[in-house]
């Protein structure tokens, strides 16, 4: 009768020891990774919950990187339109000083030459392009850009029509006639640049938004799947302790039901 309460108290505490050790194993997972879920069975709903949070981090990621791209092509934009506003303001600048009466025919040649330069140069910067993408077009073209990690807001940027303000000056020469031709295109192209103004003020807000929305998603998916390193790490401590107690009872136990055994014999 006495062997066999002392085999039942050797199992009862190998049991427990076991249990107390799967705990363990799971509190030193828990703390060398800092997730508190890491499998499916840790917390089936909270991994599910997760990975959709996970996924939409992704995604707003994604959308993130194309607002950016499309700001940088704005930006490049409005980097050529302003060459092309130095570019007509210099020519005003040569048909003003041509048509003064104080000045030679060869000095209204030279004037001349650098003037048909310059209205190369307006044409040459039709083709300039970002990532293959052209930044102007004859006519006004938009390029959709979505602004939300679900697809469902988009703004448009706009490939400015330079081709018009080009057609305009192509046909201007240094006559009187020059100077409106040439007071026109400075308009178009200050009323080009502030409509790319606006449009890169639209995908900045985005772009805040989208940081936002992404710092409240990383937020909540770090609620669900991150441990508290205080709280595991008082649990791994206790659960250490306990795991120490119980072998040196299970050592004890079975010491007893070895003297016992010998008491019988």
């Amino acid at each position: 009768m006495i062997s066999l309460n002392a085999t039942g108290a050797t199992s009862a505490v190998s049991y427990y020891l076991g249990q107390n050790n799967r705990n363990l194993q799971k509190s030193l997972t828990r703390l060398s990774s800092g997730h508190r879920i890491n499998s499916a069975v840790d917390d089936p709903g909270g991994l599910a919950v997760s990975m959709k949070l996970s996924a939409s981090l992704r995604r707003t990621d994604a959308v993130s990187a194309n607002v950016g791209n499309a700001l940088s092509f704005l930006q490049s934009q409005d980097g050529v339109l302003e060459v092309a506003s130095s570019i007509v303001l210099r020519m005003s600048e040569l048909a003003t000083l041509a048509n003064s009466e104080s000045i030679s025919t060869s000095d209204t040649a030279l004037y001349n030459t650098e003037f048909v330069e310059l209205k190369a140069d307006i044409t040459s910067l039709l083709e300039e392009e970002f990532n293959g993408i052209s930044l102007f077009a004859v006519g006004v073209q938009k390029l959709s850009v979505v602004t939300s990690e679900n697809g469902s807001q988009t703004a448009d940027i706009t490939q400015a029509n330079l081709n018009a303000i080009n057609t305009g000056i192509a046909a201007s020469t240094l006559a009187t006639t020059a100077s409106a031709a040439l007071e026109t295109a400075i308009q178009s192209i200050a009323n080009l640049r502030a409509s790319n103004g606006a449009e890169q003020s639209r995908l900045t807000f985005a772009q805040e938004i989208l940081a936002v929305n992404r710092t409240n998603l990383e937020a909540a998916n770090s609620r669900i799947m991150d441990v508290d390193i205080a709280e595991e790490s008082a649990n791994f401590a206790t659960r250490t302790i306990i795991q120490e107690a119980g072998l040196a009872v299970l050592a004890q136990a079975n010491t007893s039901a070895a003297s016992l055994l010998r008491l019988l014999d």
